[in-house]
């Protein structure tokens, strides 16, 4: 317990005679920076200027009027403040003030040799004082600095005006020009009336009146202006603002803004009356998902009210109603139709959703999922009823001249006018073994002979069928016999068709009828 209470009293006693340092030490710091600010500002009517790196720690009464006079200070620091002031007799002065804790001392002369600066480095604060080499008084002086700091602000403020390439004048009360940079004069030069020798107050080249009544304007301060025997308007943008009674008028010139907004005017004007003889529904909603556009063919063929659609529904809303208006697929439940849903909107914006809606009214819609710029998607539908219709009643055409074809003895073999096959029936698979509807690829006029040749024997018959297959002049039917391996005598019968299809009919001995004339016949004719 002892010793607790001893390390307890070491630790305080410790603690006490580094707080008393500490003191002594700000006590002592205090004291120095007191004896050098004495020793600094020997003489009130000095221009003596303290800092501690950027901050003025301390100036003499004429040096703190030098720092108040001209410009009101702003947000920059002292330093800057001062070196803003003496910028234009002292161009270098923060760049030589940089080197003054290494140097010590340092003195500068100005431009036109009239003052001088002489800097000390004293314990980390620099002294600088400003020495007018002519004798003038201190006043005197800071009113010469301070006339030159404006003049100089005044030359640059001038310069800026000049080479601005924007109009920019000042009225007052009474509407009348007091003030105009040269992009103005120019211009108001241009449109003044030669017979008018008044050189000032210059033309007004905006009314007022028209200034301030701006409802009628595209956008508030935007007008047009047209100079004398020049047919083209030049837009402007104007603004103005309140300097006591005066005020301050610029106008930006705007011809490419108003060109841009014209060509955009007119692309969406022409995509509007496009999109509104369109027989595709387009409904294009934006990246928060709320319709921001859409035609009448939208209204037409998904039977939403106008009133509906112009309230700028979300996706889900859409939705939502076209499925209560039976105009899309009745889910099977309601949780994986709002999943459903879900994956619709993100392939739509992946681009990748492509779907046939077979509604309950019998109508089929395709809707096509597109992204759009800045995020937002474009859903288009389409009534494909006829041409789902179509296909239904041509494949349904197809399936009865097949089974037309299969219900025929003989095997029979259409090819197409480049000599592809294009149909056979049962009765060809059973004759020659091989069924075509279990090839991948084409099967053309070359491969049906060679299956032919392997159960045939050798004959000119199939020679004599590709030339007719490939002539283009007009054709006459023909039939020939051939023999298969086993003996058995077939009848070959070769019938020209429309759009220079042909079609192939093999009948055996027992069913064959008699030959029409032979394939010497017609090669004779010279066909």
């Amino acid at each position: 317990m002892f010793n607790t209470l001893l390390v307890i009293g070491v630790v305080l006693v410790a603690f006490l005679i580094a707080f008393v340092a500490l003191l002594s030490l700000s006590w002592v710091d205090a004291r120095r920076r007191k004896s050098l600010r004495d020793d600094a500002f020997t003489s009130d009517g000095q221009l003596v200027f303290l800092f501690d790196d950027e901050t003025l720690c301390d100036a003499t009464s004429a040096a703190r009027q030098m720092m108040l006079a001209g410009r009101p200070a702003g947000q920059e620091t002292d330093w800057q403040r001062f070196a803003q002031l003496l910028q234009n007799r002292f161009p270098d002065l923060t760049k030589h003030m940089g080197d003054l804790a290494d140097l010590g001392t340092l003195s500068l002369t100005s431009a036109d040799g009239t003052n001088r600066i002489v800097a000390e480095w004293r314990n980390g604060l620099a002294r600088i004082e400003l020495i007018d080499n002519e004798n003038h008084t201190p006043n005197k002086a800071v009113d010469q600095l301070s006339l030159d700091a404006m003049q100089h602000e005044l030359a640059s403020l001038r310069a800026t005006s000049e080479h601005l390439p924007l109009m920019v004048w000042r009225e007052d009360e009474d509407g009348t020009i007091t003030w105009a940079n040269k992009s103005y004069l120019d211009l108001a030069e241009k449109m003044r009336d030669p017979a008018d020798q008044a050189a000032w107050p210059p033309h007004k080249v905006f009314q007022r009146g028209t200034l301030v009544d701006v409802d009628d304007l595209p956008q508030p301060g935007r007008m047009a202006i047209q100079l004398p025997d020049d047919e083209t308007r030049r837009w402007f943008d104007l603004h103005d603002a309140e300097l006591g009674k005066d005020r301050l008028y610029t106008a930006i010139p705007a011809d490419r803004v108003v060109q841009a907004e014209t060509s955009r005017n007119e692309f969406i004007t022409t995509l509007t009356k496009t999109f509104a003889h369109l027989p595709i529904g387009l409904a294009i909603f934006d990246r928060k998902r709320q319709l921001t556009l859409f035609n009448p063919a939208l209204t037409d063929l998904i039977a939403l009210p106008v009133d509906f659609l112009v309230g700028r529904p979300t996706l889900s809303s859409f939705l939502d109603r076209l499925r209560e208006k039976r105009m899309m697929p009745e889910p099977k439940d309601y949780i994986s139709w709002r999943q459903r849903m879900s994956d619709l909107e993100a392939a739509a914006v992946n681009g990748t959703y492509e779907e046939t809606w077979s509604l309950p009214t019998g109508q089929t819609y395709r809707v096509t999922g597109r992204p759009h710029p800045d995020g937002a998607v474009a859903f288009l539908f389409e009534d494909i009823s006829a041409e789902i219709s179509l296909t239904r009643r041509f494949r349904a055409e197809l399936e009865m001249g097949q089974a037309a074809l299969d219900s025929l003895d003989d095997a029979v073999a259409i090819f197409n006018a480049g000599g592809v096959l294009a149909m056979s029936n049962k009765a060809y698979s059973v004759l020659w073994q091989d069924d075509p509807s279990t090839t991948l690829g084409d099967v053309n006029l070359g491969d049906a002979v060679k299956t032919w040749r392997k159960v045939c024997a050798d004959t000119p018959l199939w020679r004599q069928l590709k030339e007719f297959v490939a002539t283009n002049a007009e054709r006459e039917a023909w039939s020939e016999s051939v023999m298969l391996s086993n003996g058995q005598m077939l009848t070959c019968s070769v019938t020209p068709m429309m759009r220079g299809a042909t079609m192939v009919r093999f009948t055996t001995a027992a069913t064959s009828v008699q030959a029409t004339p032979p394939a010497e016949k017609f090669l004779t004719a010279g066909v």
